[in-house]
């Protein structure tokens, strides 16, 4: 099918941007007095991030130049490279442990996180496979059992590190992708259920996990244990009030909060730029997941559209659980905030995806 070429889609363009000037500044921000104690520079991790979305807009800009149908042909390489990816980091000398976690691989004076770039791999891979078959969703052993058996090894793979938060984003974004692909209901049903139960096993098996479900539910019961992150983080949006105490002046940078310029980062922007700055960003990101739907909905080939559907979910998955543990309505799952929290791969790839949602707006009518 020949595709008329447009411009990339603007709102998504500057909706981008705008959330990347506020996770610099916010990193730059949140992460002072750590950088400070560290590594004796305030602005040290204000300046590796700084790095990070450099690189990062120039691979959006080369990949929203590239047609995403060529994509289809190397589904099957992405998805092998990722999972080599995800093993690797399991290798004494290869893969890096950080905080009793083995997430990444260690190059030199940078670190990669294999699981980032296996977002985008299982996305361009069911997108393909659902695009090229679709009759085969009619039967559950040839429909939804392989992305069943997909999820459930990169899960495996992932909740090992472990990353419970990571192997449900992306077992959820597949989830959503079947779903709008076709899939039968009752299908989508026992799919959920064995999610459901999948979730609990992983959490009866460390006992951490099962701490961090219902945690959240009473922080108070266990304020200084499996409370603490969840009390500090409302304790930093509530006193923000209506306009916050002003950028940089933040109390519980100072080692109150945990993960202060990663997970919780949002706790933070709520407490120095208030509730005008928090929804500030929210309306951001609904333009974002709101323009990735409108493309989804008008791409005019099923690969775009399922593409398009798998990225956008991806950053709403995201968005909606980061805002959610910091605000205290889901337990503490270790996800970051995209564009806005610290971390190169997870800047750098979660910019490749808004390239490849910006081609797909390329090739779609207006």
């Amino acid at each position: 099918m020949r595709l008329k070429q447009r411009a990339p889609d603007f709102a998504i363009f500057l909706a981008v941007l705008l959330l990347l000037t506020f996770g610099i500044i916010m990193v730059m921000s949140a992460s002072s007095v750590t950088a400070a104690y560290m590594h004796n520079d305030p602005y040290h991790f204000f300046k590796r991030q700084a790095l990070w979305a450099f690189l990062g807009i120039g691979a959006m800009l080369l990949v929203m130049r590239v047609d995403y149908r060529r994509l289809m042909n190397y589904r099957k390489g992405f998805l092998v490279a990722g999972l080599v990816l995800l093993c690797a980091v399991f290798i004494p000398g290869v893969g890096k442990e950080i905080n009793n976690s083995w997430r990444w691989l260690n190059l030199g004076p940078a670190t990669f996180q294999p699981s980032e770039l296996m977002k985008l791999a299982v996305i361009i891979f069911v997108a393909g496979n659902l695009a090229k078959a679709p009759y085969k969703l009619a039967r559950f052993r040839t429909g939804l059992a392989p992305y069943l058996g997909l999820m459930a090894l990169v899960g495996v793979l992932i909740v090992c590190q472990p990353d419970l938060g990571t192997a449900l984003v992306i077992c959820g974004t597949v989830f959503v992708m079947l779903y709008v692909a076709g899939a039968k209901n009752w299908h989508m049903g026992l799919l959920g259920i064995g999610g459901v139960v999948a979730v609990l096993v992983a959490a009866l098996i460390k006992p951490y996990r099962l701490k961090r479900l219902t945690g959240f539910i009473d922080p108070w019961a266990d304020p200084v244990g499996s409370g603490y992150q969840t009390l500090q983080s409302l304790f930093a949006l509530g006193s923000g009030g209506l306009f916050g105490y002003g950028l940089g002046q933040s109390k519980q940078k100072y080692f109150y909060l945990p993960e202060r310029h990663t997970d919780f980062v949002f706790a933070i922007l709520g407490e120095e730029l208030g509730l005008i700055g928090a929804v500030c960003v929210i309306l951001l990101f609904f333009i974002l997941i709101w323009r990735g739907l409108r493309i989804a909905v008008a791409c005019p080939d099923s690969f775009g559209s399922l593409l398009a559907v798998g990225l956008t979910t991806q950053i709403a998955l995201q968005t909606v659980t980061n805002m959610g543990v910091v605000s205290g309505l889901l337990p503490v799952t270790g996800i970051t905030l995209p564009f806005i929290s610290y971390g190169g791969s997870s800047l750098v790839f979660s910019l490749v995806g808004v390239g490849l949602l910006l081609s797909v707006s390329r090739y779609t009518p207006r």
